[in-house]
């Protein structure tokens, strides 16, 4: 039987524990194997079911400061127009073979839009969300609704959404944007379309509040005009003042003797659709995490994968056997499996709060999903 030099299965015979003895019988049986595209489970089985998750991600991070200047080079050099669509400059996980993915499943990039510019309108599958780190002056516009963008705001957009973004101010401005573009890419599930040229004048206002904001953004009200859940959040815009407060809010209790934080000294919020309750979108998971100084989180393990950038602050992360001093808008990854604990050194001097603020973002909403999630934390029991 002839072996092509294309043929895509290749089985090789080998002595190894708890594989089948070699004999020429094997060698012809695993020819037949090859010939009609078969793999046996025997050979693979340690691959294929390893005793725990081994990610193809590895820790990596971002500074802030190169992204931020090499995105103003890119600013006075590439327009932003029909083809290329947006100025957004994607992580590269260094061992996901140069695509332009941050994890297996989540896409990660600075935007940069210059004075006066605007993005166009289109819209895809893929869910998303936009995060700012600093600075205000750009609107996005989602289903003709200009939303404003400012420092520590987080504006999720549920997929198959028209949204355009505009820079009405006089200095550029830069954020962060989340997809799910591997997670789609993967599944072979993404649609994508083109919008108009320009936005209207209409759009181009620039209001204090966004429409979904006026109908949406009221803890625990919701309108009675908007029945049934939405499999994504309506609400185009979280406040950072109302998420400062819920942080701040946690770590006072804690200090009059009441629960309400994760860990010592360490406060946490989930962005949530006001229609379920649950993850603000149906592939991305986001919060935001206030850690007081000199406090330090517990190593902890979660099946799937997390971006993190620094909002606020200064300290210390560690990821696996990779550790880095981190300050403001830093980003880093957390691949599958890997313990992650952070130590905040943040003071008067680097964060308004005088804590260490991460914004978090990760695929926990599709393991739980598939009920493939599962967490380890030190020190508690599994």
């Amino acid at each position: 039987m002839n072996r092509t030099t294309n043929q895509p299965v290749r089985l090789a015979v080998v002595d190894a524990p708890d594989q089948p003895p070699p004999s020429p019988a094997l060698e012809e049986l695993y020819r037949g194997f090859e010939q009609e595209l078969l793999i046996p489970l025997w050979t693979e089985i340690g691959d294929l079911m390893p005793p725990h998750p081994r990610a193809k991600a590895v820790p990596h991070l971002w500074r802030w400061q190169s992204l931020l200047a090499l995105a103003d080079q890119a600013g006075h050099l590439v327009p932003v127009g029909r083809g290329g669509e947006r100025r957004a400059i994607a992580l590269a996980n260094p061992s996901l073979g140069g695509r332009p993915f941050a994890t297996p499943t989540l896409w990660a990039a600075i935007q940069y839009l210059m004075p006066g510019e605007d993005a166009p309108e289109h819209r895809h599958t893929q869910h998303a969300f936009r995060f700012v780190v600093e600075g205000e002056g750009v609107w996005t516009v989602v289903g003709r609704d200009p939303v404003p963008m400012r420092r520590g705001d987080f504006l999720p957009q549920v997929g198959w959404n028209w949204h355009a973004h505009h820079n009405g101010a006089a200095e550029p401005m830069a954020w962060i944007d989340g997809l799910d573009i591997p997670f789609q890419y993967a599944v072979d599930a993404q649609f994508f379309e083109f919008g108009r040229d320009r936005i209207s004048e209409a759009e181009r206002v620039t209001p204090d509040r966004s429409r979904s904001e006026r109908l949406w953004g009221h803890p625990g009200l919701r309108p009675v005009s908007a029945p049934g859940p939405q499999p994504g959040t309506p609400l185009l815009a979280y406040r950072w003042a109302d998420t400062d407060r819920a942080l701040a809010d946690q770590l006072d209790l804690e200090a009059e003797g009441y629960a309400g934080t994760v860990d010592p000294g360490h406060a946490a919020v989930r962005y949530t659709n006001p229609t379920t309750g649950g993850d603000v979108l149906p592939t991305i998971r986001a919060e935001m995490h206030r850690i007081r100084a000199g406090a330090e989180t517990a190593p902890r393990r979660e099946a799937g994968s997390s971006v993190y950038q620094v909002f606020d602050g200064s300290g210390r992360v560690a990821v696996g056997d990779t550790s880095w001093s981190v300050t403001r808008g830093d980003l880093f990854v957390v691949p599958s499996w890997l313990p992650f604990s952070a130590r905040s050194e943040a003071s008067a001097s680097d964060s308004d709060s005088g804590a260490l603020d991460l914004f978090r973002f990760s695929d926990g909403p599709v393991f739980e999903a598939l009920h493939l999630d599962r967490v380890a934390v030190e020190g508690q029991r599994a």
